[in-house]
C-alpha cells in the first residue's frame, strides 16, 4: 500500500523567560523530531517577540515556524510532544494545501476580451 505524505506548518513558541542556550536546544530538539520523520523540512526562526497577551505570565517569545512533509499521523504526535515540554506556550500545526494547476479557461476569455476590444476600436 502507498503512504500518503502531506504538507505542514508547524509553529511553535518558545517562552522567552529561557536562556538563549535552553532556546536552541529546545528548537534543535523538535526539528531533528521533524526531520527524523518528514522529509523537505525548512525553518524559519522568527526570534524573540512580544507576544500579544500575557500567558501565564510570561511576555516574550521565540517564535519558530516549520515546513515539512510527512505521513498524516504525524502532527498529531508531534503536537502531543510539544504540549509536554513545559517551555513551549503555544503551538499550532496546518495542512499546506498544494496549488491547483491553472485551468485553460481564463485565458480563453482573456483572448475573447482582447478581441472585443480591437472590435471596438475599429
Amino acid at each position: 500500500m502507498e503512504k500518503k505524505i502531506c504538507s505542514y506548518e508547524t509553529l511553535f513558541v518558545i517562552s522567552g523567560n529561557v536562556t538563549e542556550e535552553d532556546y536552541v536546544a529546545l528548537k534543535d530538539k523538535f526539528v531533528g523530531l521533524i526531520g527524523e520523520n518528514g522529509s523537505e523540512v525548512a525553518v524559519d526562526e522568527w526570534g524573540k517577540r512580544k507576544l500579544a497577551y500575557e500567558i501565564n505570565y510570561i511576555t516574550e517569545g521565540y517564535y519558530v515556524l516549520v515546513s515539512y512533509k510527512s505521513e498524516p499521523t504525524f502532527p498529531l504526535e508531534l503536537e502531543r510532544v510539544l504540549g509536554l515540554n513545559e517551555n513551549v506556550i503555544r503551538s499550532m500545526t496546518t495542512t499546506k494545501s498544494e496549488k491547483a494547476p491553472k485551468a485553460a479557461a481564463p485565458a480563453a476569455k482573456a483572448e475573447e476580451t482582447a478581441e472585443v476590444a480591437e472590435a471596438t476600436e475599429e
